[in-house]
């Protein structure tokens, strides 16, 4: 890729997440076009992202693939990793190889060389002294982010972080509680959503997810609307699933 080809599609990534934060917009929609963004842009092979629920625990809140959000998942449940350092302290954490993090993170390490990753960079979702989150950069092949990585992979976050803070919405600390609390309900929802597609459509999660904002997008219509226009029955899974088969014929 050209530096001007990179410097065109960094600018246009940043654009496109900066279109979203209008009234009403979707959190849940703008977190995956980070993780999307992030492998798209960036020298990594999988992005994952947690945000920090009401009570300060956290929860996955996009992955750029299943394997990818299950072994943030794992993260989470065996306690350890990048990105519970790096929301702690609220600083990058960089590893280049993670076979050398044995005894740093034990079961963390071990299951993502068993995923097939080999290094992996947190980078935090902070505004000022506040952090909400963690951003996960995984590499199949040992190595370092570059300077510039860095800078993107910071600059997109940031960009995501003050959309989920933006003024308005932390006037007040309940407003910012309810909207965090909200985009973690829309994921739960959008995850029930994905296993009914994949079992209507006999797909796997990333095709049903696919499915799932491919019909969104194309009726404008939030993705945790259209996901709950599922789980409560008012959707058809099979029209769903038609139209979107009918689209990538056409």
């Amino acid at each position: 890729m050209s530096d001007d080809t990179r410097e065109a599609q960094v600018v246009r990534a940043l654009v496109e997440m900066a279109d979203t934060l209008v009234d009403d917009y979707d959190v849940a929609d703008l977190l995956h076009q980070l993780v999307q963004h992030c492998v798209g842009l960036l020298d990594v092979a999988a992005a994952g992202l947690v945000l920090a629920d009401q009570r300060g625990g956290l929860q996955v809140l996009a992955a750029s693939s299943e394997r990818t959000r299950l072994l943030e998942l794992f993260q989470l449940q065996s306690n350890q990793g990048p990105c519970l350092e790096c929301f702690r302290s609220g600083e990058p954490v960089l590893v280049a190889d993670l076979a050398a993090q044995t005894v740093r993170w034990p079961s963390f390490a071990s299951e993502a060389h068993r995923e097939g990753f080999a290094s992996v960079h947190a980078v935090p979702l902070r505004l000022r002294k506040q952090t909400i989150g963690a951003l996960n950069l995984f590499g199949n092949q040992p190595g370092s982010l570059t300077a510039e990585d860095l800078v993107i992979a910071r600059a997109l976050a940031d960009t995501a972080t003050i959309g989920i803070l933006q003024e308005r919405a932390i006037a007040r600390s309940e407003i910012l509680t309810e909207q965090l609390q909200t985009a973690l309900n829309s994921r739960i929802t959008i995850e029930q959503a994905k296993g009914v597609l994949a079992s209507a459509g006999n797909l796997d999660m990333e095709q049903a997810f696919e499915a799932l904002r491919g019909h969104a997008r194309r009726h404008s219509s939030r993705l945790s609307e259209i996901a709950h226009r599922i789980v409560t029955g008012d959707l058809d899974p099979a029209e769903l699933l038609h139209a979107a088969r009918t689209h990538r014929a056409t």
